[in-house]
């Protein structure tokens, strides 16, 4: 008999197949990452077709015919309307939702990284934050919990606690004052990308959104967390592109 199992998750993408049917990457919070075939989910009649689509956050039950994933049925606990509303915060919902992919392992359960993304969707749907504010703080965050968290309580070479021209070493992942920064060695920040910076690795994750810049130290700190994913992860995501062609970057 097939092993059914009840688990709520986020599917971070779908991926059309045959004529009725999809696949779908599931995160999910008892089992991890994981690629769930969910039949006639195309089908207007399919019962559980709204939770079959990018970014809904829903309860399935599942059955496993050797070390495969069916849905059975599915019931919709979020689907973060907001987002859906304005196509280049729907787009930055596709990126995150694809960084997240990337950095999570098969089948391993990872609360925290679905908890993330949660209040990441969340924060630009229902409270509608400022996508620049939200982008760079879901990137740094999720890299911090993925295991790749940068040191930026002092210059890495001298110790300074508060220098006047910080730069992040992307690639190190620390951070440098002015006079000891290798040769082109980071991004550029300021006092205030750089509390912002140490407010998103080391501050409470409950209040990870509340903090305010400038559109000049918000500009560095997108920058920053940028360089700082694509050093560590050594990839790119077309989600991002596709976000930064309609942002306009």
């Amino acid at each position: 008999m097939a092993e059914v199992t009840v688990t709520r998750g986020v599917v971070l993408r779908e991926t059309q197949t045959k004529e009725t049917d999809k696949v779908l990457t599931l995160l999910s919070e008892d089992l991890g990452k994981m690629t769930v075939i969910a039949r006639g989910a195309r089908r207007k009649t399919c019962k559980f077709a709204a939770c079959a689509q990018s970014l809904a956050y829903s309860e399935w039950t599942l059955y496993q015919r050797g070390s495969w994933w069916y849905a059975r049925e599915g019931s919709t606990l979020e689907l973060f309307d907001g987002l859906r509303t304005d196509l280049e915060t729907l787009a930055l919902g596709f990126y995150m939702a694809e960084l997240t992919e990337a950095v999570s392992p098969e089948e391993v359960p990872v609360r925290e990284l679905l908890r993330h993304l949660l209040n990441g969707l969340y924060a630009l749907s229902s409270l509608h934050k400022s996508a620049a504010l939200v982008k760079p703080a879901f990137e740094l965050r999720l890299l911090c919990l993925a295991g790749y968290e940068p040191l930026a309580d002092a210059c890495a070479s001298c110790g300074e606690p508060d220098p006047e021209t910080p730069a992040l070493d992307a690639v190190q992942g620390v951070i440098y004052c002015k006079k000891c920064a290798p040769s082109g060695a980071g991004r550029l920040l300021c006092r205030d990308s750089l509390a912002a910076l140490r407010h998103i690795v080391y501050g409470d994750a409950k209040r990870l959104y509340s903090f305010r810049l400038g559109e000049a130290p918000l500009d560095r700190l997108q920058r920053a967390a940028e360089s700082f994913v694509f050093a560590q992860l050594e990839r790119s995501f077309k989600t991002l592109d596709f976000y930064k062609s309609l942002a306009g970057k």
